[in-house]
């Protein structure tokens, strides 16, 4: 690993080591600003995750949710609303909350950890905006 991997890689890990189960995101999401990670885009279905660093980027393929041929569903922003809210009560993992965020015809989206905004989107340019709140986090 180069050394702004490796620099992604372990805020991640002490982001989820320190983040509630109910709640969680800001706290990682601060430790990735922290760490100078500027934007995140996740493609869905690919699971594939692109961050935008002070010092480069980097990309991160995660499992694919399907593979082969697939229909896009319509944007359904009631099921992405339900979809976070169970993700941010924690109950849901974070591979359950992408599935129901692909289901909701979600084709990814986008956190911007300057302005603490994540956008959503749906193929025919629908979009969610959700807004988080600011934590401080004692980082090592």
């Amino acid at each position: 690993m180069t050394n702004l991997t490796t620099k992604l890689t372990e805020a991640q890990k002490f982001g989820m080591s320190i983040r509630p189960k109910v709640g969680g995101f800001p706290i990682l999401a601060e430790v990735l600003r922290s760490a100078g990670v500027q934007s995140n885009r996740w493609s869905l279905p690919s699971c594939q995750a692109v961050y935008r660093m002070k010092e480069g980027s980097v990309v991160l393929q995660g499992t694919p949710l399907v593979t082969g041929v697939f229909e896009i569903g319509n944007f359904d922003r009631d099921a992405l609303i339900t979809a976070l809210r169970t993700d941010q009560e924690g109950r849901s993992s974070f591979p359950e909350f992408l599935k129901a965020a692909w289901e909701a015809g979600v084709i990814g989206y986008d956190v911007d950890f300057e302005t603490r905004k994540v956008v959503y989107y749906g193929i025919n340019g629908d979009s969610y905006l959700e807004e988080y709140t600011a934590v401080t986090v004692e980082t090592p």
